[in-house]
């Protein structure tokens, strides 16, 4: 969940996941059609319609390698190419399905969840595992950085890995998660009595997406 694939506004997050979910069973369901192809490319101009553009464009890298991989290790198990084309499908129709995922801020899949009235629990454990992989990111690359600046060496050596590269960064996150721990609490977040800021709640737009999406998904399947 970059920020710079972030769209200004984007589909209500419960209707993007259940659109996601919709494209990943018909995905899958017709995997063994090179037809589903078309079903995958129709969600594609469908979420660029829809100011999706840029996480279109960050799936493709992680699309065509793993796809390639993909049919490539099931052509040489099978040796039937239509089970490699199904293998690509799956992987395409995953890589599809994440895209309104990719573009959604955590604060307002919180608030959304808040808004239907989720255990708070629940939706602030969500929010800090969304908020973790991006800081993770980050740490690691400052951990490397560190590894360069002081001419650790190569990171393959097991010595220099666990040493150099592990032991730092497991104490950065040891403190940062104190930290979290400490921000929690003094910003007063509790199980009961809270309200939400900024309610999010679906407009017509949204409804007409899901709408779009379950057609092309149930004319897929029919055909």
């Amino acid at each position: 969940m970059s920020e710079k694939l972030q769209v200004r506004r984007p589909v209500y997050p419960l209707i993007g996941l259940t659109a996601s979910v919709i494209i990943i069973v018909t995905g899958l369901i017709r995997s063994s059609d090179a037809s589903s192809l078309w079903f995958l490319g129709a969600m594609w101009l469908l979420f660029v319609f829809f100011g999706y553009w840029r996480a279109c464009l960050a799936v493709i890298p992680a699309a065509l390698v793993m796809s390639a991989v993909m049919s490539s290790v099931t052509y040489a198990i099978s040796g039937d190419i239509s089970s490699a084309l199904a293998s690509v499908c799956r992987i395409s129709t995953l890589c599809t399905a994440v895209i309104p995922g990719l573009a959604l801020s955590p604060i307002m899949l919180v608030r959304s969840f808040s808004g239907i009235k989720l255990p708070r629990m629940l939706t602030l454990g969500m929010m800090i595992t969304l908020t973790f992989f991006p800081l993770l990111r980050c740490e690691v690359k400052q951990v490397h950085e560190a590894m360069k600046t002081r001419g650790a060496g190569s990171m393959i050596r097991p010595g220099i890995f666990y040493r150099a590269f592990l032991i730092p960064l497991i104490v950065r996150l040891v403190s940062i998660s104190d930290t979290l721990s400490l921000s929690v609490e003094t910003r007063g977040f509790t199980a009961q009595n809270f309200s939400v800021y900024k309610s999010v709640k679906p407009v017509a737009a949204d409804y007409i997406f899901l709408i779009v999406v379950a057609a092309v998904a149930g004319l897929a399947v029919a055909l």
